[in-house]
């Protein structure tokens, strides 16, 4: 079953047309990767999923229903989560507030805290040791991990990852991929923006490659690897 479906989608940004007819589907227990060169309309379309921006024209769909121009709030209450690129944590907050800020304010959302607190804990063990910590004061990738927790603290339907590996040293990035593959292996629904291509279509089913701020091929890894468009992507 179809979780999220994008429909056309155009959206600007700084006074351009950043995604331009843009039409893709995430589904239930499926890793589905966008990648693109820097500035291919990639993040803004993630915004545009999670209700931060509003798309110019086209819809977002959510289960078969219409949701287009849904709030933040909205798309977080309906369970589509946006870990942000940056990752956009609270520095001078400890490791485990930041967390916290994942359960959001919901009914019930107290009574879950130690349970989510221990599962994530158990995805990064690392974290146990610094739940007292600045959170500035980590490394980028135990930043990461952070930000990544604190995503899952709300048990998304649907998690969306915008570049991941931004910034980190090519060691942090294998060790951050191999956690979102465990999640996928988990069967949870994943969404990943990515430049690193390789990276990202080792754990994908499915991707989408964007250039220009449209979709310019699709299809399962295998099928992506010798494809002109991802080449010119990212070669030109």
């Amino acid at each position: 079953m179809t979780i999220i479906a994008t429909v056309g989608v155009c959206a600007s940004y700084g006074g351009r047309t950043a995604v331009d007819e843009v039409s893709i589907n995430v589904r239930e227990a499926e890793c589905v990767a966008l990648v693109g060169a820097n500035g291919a309309g990639k993040s803004t379309l993630l915004r545009v999923i999670a209700g931060i921006r509003p798309p110019r024209r086209g819809n977002v769909q959510l289960y078969g229903k219409d949701v287009t121009g849904w709030s933040a709030r909205s798309a977080f209450r309906h369970g589509v989560v946006l870990c942000p690129e940056g990752r956009q944590l609270f520095p001078h907050m400890t490791v485990r507030e930041n967390l916290l800020l994942g359960l959001g304010r919901e009914r019930g959302a107290r009574t879950l805290q130690g349970e989510r607190l221990e599962e994530v804990e158990e995805l990064f063990p690392v974290l146990r040791g610094r739940a007292r910590q600045a959170a500035g004061t980590l490394s980028g990738g135990e930043q990461q991990m952070v930000a990544l927790g604190r995503a899952l603290m709300s048990h998304p339907r649907l998690l969306i990852l915008d570049e991941p590996s931004l910034g980190l040293a090519p060691l942090l990035v294998d060790q951050v991929f191999s956690i979102i593959e465990r999640l996928v292996t988990s069967k949870r629904s994943v969404l990943v923006a990515e430049q690193n291509v390789e990276a990202s279509l080792t754990i994908a089913g499915r991707a989408y490659v964007l250039e220009g701020g449209r979709v310019t091929a699709n299809g399962t890894p295998a099928e992506l690897q010798s494809s002109p468009a991802l080449m010119r992507a990212f070669l030109g």
